[in-house]
């Protein structure tokens, strides 16, 4: 839950030969040092200037929200926001408040978060306001001409709780609520005819009670045989008391409670909702995507995600140079969506629903599940059985069938054997009868140590009674069935299979067996594993780099900042007496503001290197090199032979990260402080050596640690069609070496 501070500023009083004056009050020796101060910071903009000058315009959205992040409706809104900006030409800053109205309901308490954000944002002026909720809405209508004339306001209301179409000015438009109960309980009534009592929950926030009203103005209009009650002032126990024992021909309307009547706060999506659903004993209908999928049946549901995209996508309309009053007020969207689970919980009928209703929580059928595997284990009973029937079609001349017999079991041995997968068959008795030759290749065993129950010998014991048991349960029912087992291969090595098997049955109905297949998915096991292990990775080096960024920011930069602070002040305090002196002085600024500039010019290039793109890849290597040996104390030995003086951008890219990485590796795990760094031009492209004598490790190990920076390179290089090779042993120096080819690049960059 976020709260607010209310910080009062201290002011400064200087001491003076007439006693105290404020700052307003400026000395003739303060405006000296106000200009030493201004032409230094003067300096260090013109420094940072080159580098900026490639961003994005900035663009300040300040969005007010009516309750904090503790409440799930918040978190949907401003994911809605922020989605509709991913594509914009702007930077955007977000500024996020919360008016908290359901902590702090008290208006005194309201009136100073008011007068705290137009004090905070008197000098910083946003583009854009977004409101969220009524209470942030009513704010800006009344403070909006005095405190943010012309600043466009966009106004987002999850719910209407504002009764009609809110009065505003030219300079406002926004997203109207889309709660819908008429329509709601029109859908309860169709999915069960028999309700003739609506039972309303609601909480005691002013938020609760304005979504109350909303919807009981809502509910003037409704002229049908339902029956309207309200448990909306009662405490959570007795409220969930009182829903476990609702009557027959009920259903409940949860609106959400953020607060009960002992003052309890909850968070009303997460928390109560749940609760709620929980303890009724009849069905529960609701109206906001917050207060759905935790047990509830569903009805006309309101996004709020949606409603915040929408808001989102007007702001970004405004941004782009549309004026507001030139933008329509929209309405919200809403449709209907049901919970699979609560349907077969109440017994209500799926095809009972409004047309175009969606549904979740659907489990897969068998088919949307094994699709394909049935149609292989099908076809391959079709085969079967139409060998079968062969078989009988020519029973009354028994030569003639066996010789028939034989001419089609060699015929379905030869397609089994040549066939790229596992097939087996087993009788009525769940006894193995036939593998073909694959099986046999993979597992190195002859058929008869297969047939019987000699197949389940290479299964692993942690899969073993599993698969025998689903393998049992299919025979028992002459079902197909599906399952996966580690089948040990002729090597010993275990390998995930997916086994597929259908029953056979005859033409008089009688059962005569199973037939299945069966494939490796060895690949696509390790596939999803590498997939979902290569995702943590990738969010843990983020953060590391995060981290290592807000280090430097504040260990080394934020300190020399601090010092120059101080120094300038004690300047100011204690002027020196001599011109000679303040010259000395001004010189020692000068030299910390540049060594400021520095240490944020070498961040800048470790991030984005500017060097690169107008000085060339030769150049920015060298420069990264002098940089990364001054700061980290260690010698790097940079060459370059007949490298092209133009390269593409993208093949500039992937050496200099290549380099960065690299070295940046070398530096933490190799022990020494010297590294090799030769670019070559070849006649087809670019050769990239960084190596060093330390201690080495061990590549294979590596690429399955936490870390990503191997991978990070490797990808680097394959997205320019060029290829990594790393040689690296204990003790004996790693070499990295990168080969891209610039013709290949070229060519591309071309067609495209």
């Amino acid at each position: 839950m976020y709260g607010c501070r209310f910080q009062r500023r201290a002011q400064r009083w200087v001491r003076t030969n007439h006693g105290l004056a404020s700052p307003t009050q400026v000395s003739n020796e303060a405006l000296v040092n106000l200009r030493l101060v201004s032409l230094l910071l003067g300096i260090f903009l013109l420094l940072q200037s080159a580098a900026a000058a490639q961003t994005k315009p900035i663009r300040r959205i300040l969005v007010l929200n009516e309750t904090g992040t503790s409440s799930p409706g918040i978190n949907l809104i401003d994911q809605g926001i922020r989605t509709s900006f991913d594509n914009s030409p702007y930077k955007i800053e977000f500024y996020l408040e919360y008016m908290e109205t359901t902590l702090f309901p008290d208006p005194a308490d309201q009136r100073r978060f008011r007068e705290f954000y137009l004090r905070k944002y008197a000098n910083r002026r946003p583009d854009v306001i977004i409101t969220v909720g009524p209470a942030p809405l009513r704010f800006m209508i009344e403070a909006h001409q005095r405190s943010f004339p012309g600043v466009p306001v966009v106004f987002c209301l999850p719910n209407n709780v504002v009764p009609g179409r809110p009065e505003v000015g030219s300079d406002f438009t926004g997203v109207e609520g889309a709660i819908e109960p008429l329509e709601t309980l029109d859908a309860a009534t169709r999915l069960n005819p028999a309700t003739r009592r609506v039972v309303v929950v609601a909480g005691t926030s002013p938020f609760d009670k304005e979504m109350l009203l909303a919807v009981k103005e809502r509910l003037r209009s409704y002229t049908g045989p339902l029956e309207f009650s309200y448990l909306t002032d009662l405490d959570m126990p007795t409220l969930l008391e009182r829903l476990k024992h609702l009557s027959g021909q009920t259903i409940v309307l949860q609106l959400g409670v953020a607060r009960d009547a002992a003052g309890t706060r909850f968070a009303s999506g997460t928390e109560s909702a749940p609760m709620i659903a929980a303890a009724a004993t009849v069905p529960v209908f609701s109206l906001v995507d917050v207060f759905f999928n935790h047990g509830e049946v569903g009805g006309k549901i309101f996004s709020l995600a949606e409603d915040g995209k929408v808001a989102g996508g007007l702001a970004l309309r405004i941004l782009n140079g549309e004026r507001p009053q030139e933008i329509p007020i929209v309405q919200g969207g809403s449709r209907y969506m049901f919970d699979w689970r609560a349907l077969k919980r109440w017994g209500l009928k799926e095809k009972n629903l409004p047309p175009g209703s969606i549904v979740i929580n659907r489990p897969l059928s068998v088919w949307e599940a094994y699709k394909w595997y049935i149609i292989a284990g099908i076809s391959l009973f079709l085969l079967q059985t139409l060998l079968i029937v062969a078989l009988l079609w020519h029973r009354k001349k028994r030569k003639r069938a066996e010789a028939v017999l034989r001419e089609s079991e060699g015929r379905f041995r030869r397609v089994a054997n040549s066939a790229p997968v596992f097939i087996w068959m087993a009788g009525p008795d769940q006894s193995c009868t036939y593998v073909n030759q694959q099986w046999l290749d993979f597992t190195g065993r002859k058929e008869e140590e297969e047939v019987g129950t000699g197949w389940a010998d290479g299964i692993h014991t942690d899969d073993l009674e599993n698969a025998l048991a689903t393998y049992s349960e299919a025979f028992h029912r002459r079902q197909p069935f599906t399952m996966e087992y580690r089948l040990r291969r002729h090597d010993g090595v275990y390998r995930w299979i997916l086994d597929t098997g259908a029953p056979i049955v005859n033409p008089d109905g009688s059962f005569s067996g199973y037939i299945g297949s069966a494939i490796d998915v060895t690949g696509r096991k390790l596939a999803e594993e590498a997939l979902a292990s290569i995702g943590g990775r990738l969010i843990a080096a983020q953060e590391e780099e995060r981290t290592r960024i807000a280090r430097e920011l504040h260990d080394d930069i934020n300190q020399q900042m601090a010092f120059l602070a101080i120094s300038l002040d004690e300047t100011r305090l204690h002027p020196p007496d001599s011109a000679v002196e303040m010259r000395k002085r001004s010189e020692t600024f000068l030299k910390q503001a540049s060594d400021i500039s520095k240490s944020i010019q070498a961040l800048s290039h470790r991030l984005h290197s500017s060097k690169l793109e107008y000085f060339g890849l030769v150049n920015a290597m060298q420069g990264f090199s002098h940089e990364f040996s001054d700061q980290h104390h260690v010698e790097i030995r940079f060459s370059h032979e007949q490298v092209p003086d133009s390269v593409p951008r993208e093949v500039s890219l992937c050496l200099f990260r290549v380099m960065q990485a690299a070295l940046s590796n070398a530096m933490k795990h190799s022990g020494v402080k010297g590294f090799d760094v030769h670019l070559q031009g070849t006649l087809d492209g670019l050769h990239l050596t960084v190596h060093d004598d330390g201690v080495g490790f061990d590549p294979d190990k590596a690429l399955k640690s936490d870390g990503i920076g191997i991978i990070s390179m490797r990808e680097r290089v394959r997205f320019v069609n060029g290829t990594l090779a790393i040689q690296s042993r204990l003790n004996g120096g790693t070499s990295i070496e990168v080969d891209v080819p610039l013709k290949d690049v070229m060519a591309d960059s071309q067609t495209a």
